[in-house]
């Protein structure tokens, strides 16, 4: 949605806090205002932990005080458990913290360590506190759903006096952890080599709970400070405990009941130059230094949910989600690491260049990135990701946090919103005019000023007046409704959701237990406790249509400001000595309270009538890792600037490799005006984001596809047709995302992992696995882009097949009204090229499929299609094929990956597409010896014997130029559902195979 461009003190009035609301809509656009977000320095335990790596880092004396108890060591069932012992004085008095490594048989590991006194409660809490005394531990609960189940073949390897116990773990037993018992610390290694160090710098740092001691005042005698001076030695100083006790920042002060608690490790990447991941920042997809180096960032990367307004470019700055997963790549090999903490984050990069010895022969110059990891509460939970490849990377978070949700079809075709649409009537006329240009579009939306004073679950009488025809009228075209529901629930009289929030005690609370009010939207409000399943039920009862009147089967839901974003909160948000469900504090949850809303929406929309069983759609603006299993995202918001457009890029690009593909940026840009040529190349942008929608500021003019006016609207509707030509291929990449984790569109070194030049490129895309390779225009003015080529196959210009090869920099044309898209040789595409006015009215459409030969003359690629409604596909309702090009043979078939048995459902489903047919067929690159050609030999399974071996025309149509040949069969009229084969040439036509399902 939008920010508020300025911080509302606590003293104010509430007249003044509405009216400055109010005049704040108005604004002109500004740049982000830091003073609202903490730096590193004025975010206590950041300063403390960076001061003492500083301070480390300078020592040449200094040990790690954190060391394993041996004798405490066993392993039973792939599970390490063990007590470290961290000396925090020089009297040599120790504190326990319990360590578990588990080896899992997916073969990560997972390394916890938590803190034995606060575990069994044996703190006091100050301020009469209620809130909980053990360090948080639940995070788990809510990222977490299987790949959790231990290696029974992880075997303990060493557990002598050499001082390190050894486990090998992993298939064939490639894996070991090496863990260092003083000071404590863990290699982990792949094939002997290491490949991640815990603790190697000697950072790790748990702040061990201790009593406030009221130190007297003394007063400074002459002499003393010069006396000090003389004192120093290379020892790291002693702990700064300004902020241990609490902290002030924007006029409100945090009690911090538990005093300091936060927890740090350092984690390197011995021989890895390029960090990826740790979404969300508005930065390249390969993370920059933070300490030292050339162009380096000053601030760590800060993960910590906050509604920035008008976030910058280039920047380590927070923004609305959190999700704390980290890849290192080099060529051979990719490894990463997830650092589960819901709290206040914070990471350093180092990256150490280590220059080859000229003595030693064969030796390469390589580079280590060392990273700091800073948490403010919570225990020590790290999990390890040993590759070696990409793919491994992100099946195994997949595994861990759950893949990508299969959305409904809709979802993946184009948004209009803005806000706001003023009037029900408002909304339909847009559709009409949407029908009357013939521009495809699926879905539109509501921001908050469709809602009576905005009170959530309410019209507004005087402007939507029968939502019920509005939603009638968008259905008869297959098209949706999304309305906004945030987490504020205005606190009000009469208002029945306010009234049974609070009565039922479903509000988070303020530290002293009593429920919270802070400012957002409607002025004073209370948030849902969505950490409360009693809060979670309720909030489902709250969707039934008879309950959410206006409401129908084709209105879906948006949740924003769900940070929390509070407008007179600290940082605008809500304070960290909040309690939740269960007396947590806000401080150890703040990065997962997000994703708690839109998961209790998604199952909302689940369950809102007995009988409806329909995918969900819900966008979230706040996520965690999980939130991939039941929403979308969007950046946030963005300016019209082309600095915005060129940065998401690799945004969408990162948040794909780091498990949660469902994402976009706000086309046009939400601050602001557009000139027609940036909202042109944003259009032809935005039809490469997995979520693709256009949304604007109240402030902005209007800027539908129909309102740029010539030429521009014409190339809009252009761009959009294409996205909705390729749904059967971006479906197909969400379905792929959905069962192996894989992004939906992905970065250059995710698909070439051995390409040592491309590991760094970011502003250019491939859409799943078709090998469709997008470069979208980022620059004013431009009429050409750069294309990086990774590899020695053919690369085609979707459009006219002009031919592009050899590894390094090709220069496309790209007018403004040219996308620039190449076609991978080796694939084959499907698609459907009848324009409609909503993907739902292509469901029965035929197929063209577009076979894109390689080097060799070969080509292979698939189609999934199911109801793209109902979960009817989790019992087998679905068509999954895979059609390849043998160049030797010259043969085309289409093969079934459903292996398995079908049942009712899958039977119906089949039988409903029994019509559905391929009707085009078009080969690139198709080989001379077909010049002559006119016909092919089509064979489909279950047809009778006279039918089966039917002559169909072909079209042969030669190179020109740097253009390539290609062939066409117009109507091979075989079913999408069936085997089938076609031979295109006399090597394949004695074959007696007929295209039956292996």
């Amino acid at each position: 949605m939008r920010s508020l461009p300025y911080s509302v003190a606590p003293r104010w009035t509430a007249v003044l806090l509405l009216w400055a609301a109010f005049c704040g809509l108005f604004v002109p656009a500004a740049a982000v205002k830091h003073e609202n977000f903490k730096t590193c320095d004025q975010s206590g335990f950041c300063k403390r932990n960076r001061q003492f790596a500083d301070d480390v880092s300078a020592s040449s004396s200094w040990t790690s005080p954190y060391n394993l108890v041996p004798a405490s060591l066993s392993f039973n069932k792939g599970q390490l458990e063990a007590t470290v012992l961290k000396t925090i004085n020089d009297v040599g008095e120790k504190v326990p913290l319990p360590l578990i490594i588990t080896f899992l048989e997916s073969g990560v590991a997972r390394v916890t360590l938590d803190e034995e006194k606060r575990a069994k409660g044996q703190i006091t809490l100050r301020h009469d506190s209620k809130a909980r005394k053990e360090r948080y531990n639940e995070a788990g609960q809510w990222a977490l759903v299987g790949g959790l189940d231990p290696a029974e073949g992880a075997a303990l390897s060493e557990t002598t006096d050499t001082g390190y116990t050894k486990v090998v773990y992993g298939k064939g037993g490639n894996l070991q952890a090496i863990i260092r018992h003083s000071p404590f610390s863990i290699d982990f290694q792949r094939d002997g080599e290491t490949q991640v160090k815990f603790n190697e710098r000697g950072f790790l740092n748990m702040e061990h709970w201790r009593p406030k001691v009221e130190k007297p005042v003394e007063e400074k005698k002459e002499g003393e400070e010069e006396k000090k001076e003389e004192e120093k030695s290379d020892e790291p100083k002693g702990e700064d405990e300004s902020t241990w006790w609490e902290e002030t920042f924007g006029g409100n002060t945090d009690s911090k009941p538990r005093g300091p608690e936060a927890v740090a490790l350092d984690i390197s990447f011995p021989g890895y130059e390029h960090v990826f991941g740790i979404p969300e920042h508005a930065t390249k997809l390969s993370l920059k230094t933070t300490r030292g180096g050339d162009n380096a960032y000053t601030e760590p990367y800060r993960l910590y949910n906050a509604d920035v307004f008008e976030y910058e470019m280039d920047s380590p700055m927070t923004l609305y989600g959190a999700i704390p997963f980290m890849q290192a790549h080099r060529k051979g090999s990719t490894v990463g690491v997830f650092w589960l903490n819901a709290a206040e984050s914070w990471i350093d990069i180092t990256k150490v260049k280590n220059t080859a010895n000229p003595l030693a022969l064969g030796m390469k110059g390589h580079t280590d990135t060392q990273t700091h990891w800073m948490s403010e509460s919570g225990i020590l939970d790290v999990f390890v990701f040993l590759g070696p490849t990409p793919q491994d990377m992100t099946r195994q978070y997949g595994e861990l946090t759950g893949y990508t949700a299969m959305p409904q079809s809709f979802a993946i075709a184009y948004h209009q919103c803005r806000w706001n649409y003023v009037t029900d009537e408002d909304v339909k006329d847009v559709d009409r005019r949407f029908d009357k240009f013939s521009i495809p579009y699926d879905v539109i939306w509501l921001d908050i000023e469709y809602t009576q004073e905005k009170k959530y679950f309410t019209w507004d009488p005087l402007t939507f007046v029968n939502p019920d025809q509005m939603q009638k009228q968008l259905d008869k075209r297959e098209r949706k409704l999304v309305a906004i529901i945030d987490p504020h629930i205005k606190n009000t009289d009469n208002y029945p959701v306010i009234d049974e929030m609070k009565k039922k005690d479903l509000a988070v609370k303020n530290k002293d237990g009593n429920h919270y009010e802070g400012w957002c939207w409607p002025g004073s409000s209370m948030w849902i406790d969505c950490f409360n399943p009693a809060a979670v039920d309720w909030w489902k009862s709250l969707f039934k249509y008879d309950k959410f009147k206006g409401t129908a089967h084709n209105t879906f839901i948006w949740n924003d400001m769900n940070e929390p974003s509070v407008f007179n909160g600290p940082e605008t948000t809500m304070p960290k000595d909040n309690l939740h469900h269960g007396n947590w504090e806000h401080r150890d949850v703040h990065n997962i309270n997000g994703m708690t809303f839109h998961n209790a929406t998604y199952q909302a929309i689940t369950e809102r009538k007995k009988g409806e069983v329909q995918r969900p759609f819900v966008l979230t603006r706040a996520f965690y890792s999980g939130s991939q299993r039941s929403a979308a995202m969007w950046t946030g918001d963005n300016l019209a600037e082309w600095a915005h457009l060129e940065a998401s890029l690799p945004m969408v690009l990162n948040q794909g490799i780091s498990g949660f593909p469902f994402s976009g940026a706000d086309v046009g840009g939400f601050f602001g005006n557009p000139s027609k040529e940036l909202l042109t190349r944003w259009y032809q942008a935005g039809i490469y984001y997995p979520f693709f929608r256009g949304h604007a500021h109240i402030d902005t003019r209007r800027r539908e596809p129909y309102i740029a006016g010539s030429p521009y609207t014409e190339i809009i509707t252009q761009a959009l047709r294409l996205r909705y030509q390729l749904l059967p291929a971006w479906y197909t990449a969400f379905h792929e995302a959905s069962t192996t984790g894989a992004p939906i569109v992905r970065p250059n070194f995710y698909v070439h992992p051995e390409d040592e030049n491309g590991f760094a490129v970011d502003d250019q895309l491939y859409i799943g696995s078709t090998g469709l390779l997008a470069k979208p225009v980022t620059k004013e003015g431009a009429d050409s882009v750069s294309v990086y080529i990774a590899d020695t196959q053919p690369y085609y210009d979707y459009f006219d097949y002009t031919t592009y090869s050899g590894a390094g920099h090709h220069t496309v044309p790209a007018p403004l009204n040219k996308i620039p898209l190449l076609m991978q040789g080796g694939h084959i595409i499907p698609r459907r090229d009848r324009p409609r006015r909503s993907s739902g009215l292509m469901k029965y459409d035929p197929f063209t499929l577009i076979v894109v030969l390689d080097n060799d003359g070969n080509a292979s690629g698939t189609l999934y299609i199911d109801d793209g409604e109902t979960f009817d596909y989790q019992q087998g309702a679905f068509i999954h094929r895979r059609f390849d090009f043998d160049g030797k043979r010259e043969i085309l078939t289409s093969a079934n990956l459903d292996v398995s048995s079908p049942n009712s459902k899958a039977l119906k489903y089949i039988k409903s597409m029994e019509k559905v047919r391929v009707e085009k067929i078009i080969i690139v690159g198709a080989p001379k010896g077909w010049k002559n050609k006119e016909s092919v030999v089509v064979m489909e399974e279950g047809q009778k014997e006279s039918k089966r071996r039917k002559p169909t025309e072909i079209e042969y149509h030669a190179a020109e130029g740097k253009k390539a040949a290609w062939a066409v069969v117009r109507a091979p009229k075989v079913g999408i559902g069936r085997g089938w084969r076609i031979d295109f040439g006399d090597k394949g036509a004695g074959h007696e195979h007929h295209g039956h399902e292996h």
